[in-house]
């Protein structure tokens, strides 16, 4: 409140600079409640830091790093596994492909092949430990490999009258002059059905 807002509620001029004197300039009410709002909501926030600190001091710091070290112990056991399989994985394409075309059955054979004595080179091949295995195993279940064929000629059954190491008993040209005898008759009568039908 001033002077003249002190007048103007009757005092006078003289009790008016007295009250001034005594009080100072005054502080509009408005401006009094925001300072007292302030103040409680400082004090909300100092009774919630409180309660967080209370909350921190029964936190248990030895729980809390052996929970740490437990997810450190089961992070690297995923990643051995993972490293494993993926070894695994790589390991069995590549005797696969190696038994391609050798055997009956890949997988079969792949599950025989102790593969912690094979080792992969760089460009993801088998560099060593598979031909002791393979030779071991085709001398104990040959069954398991597709025989190896000899370049001498092809293989298959020999016709009847047919000779193959006999040059002048050829079946080949025998079927070729019968073929040829059996298309002249063929001829012949076709073009004595021709010549009766158009005369």
């Amino acid at each position: 409140m001033n002077k003249e807002q002190l007048i103007a509620l009757g005092l006078t001029e003289e009790q008016a600079d007295k009250v001034i004197a005594g009080f100072g300039q005054m502080i509009p009410k408005s401006r009094l409640d925001e300072k007292i709002q302030e103040v409680k909501d400082l004090d909300v926030q100092i009774k919630d830091r409180d309660k967080q600190l209370e909350e921190l001091k029964k936190v248990d710091a030895e729980g809390l790093q052996k929970k740490i070290d437990e997810l450190q112990e089961e992070n690297k056991k995923a990643k051995t596994d993972y490293e494993a399989k993926l070894k695994d994985t790589q390991l069995s394409g590549a005797l696969k492909l190696a038994l391609a075309g050798k055997v009956h059955d890949a997988d079969l054979v792949t599950d025989l092949i102790d593969k912690t004595k094979i080792e992969l080179g760089e460009d993801g091949n088998i560099s060593k430990g598979l031909d002791d295995q393979i030779k071991t195993l085709k001398e104990s279940k040959s069954f398991l490999f597709v025989p190896e064929s000899k370049p001498n000629g092809i293989k298959g059954a020999t016709p009847p009258g047919g000779d193959p190491t006999n040059p002048n008993n050829n079946p080949s040209d025998n079927f070729g002059k019968k073929l040829a005898e059996e298309a002249a008759k063929g001829n012949k009568g076709l073009e004595e059905a021709r010549k009766s039908y158009f005369e």
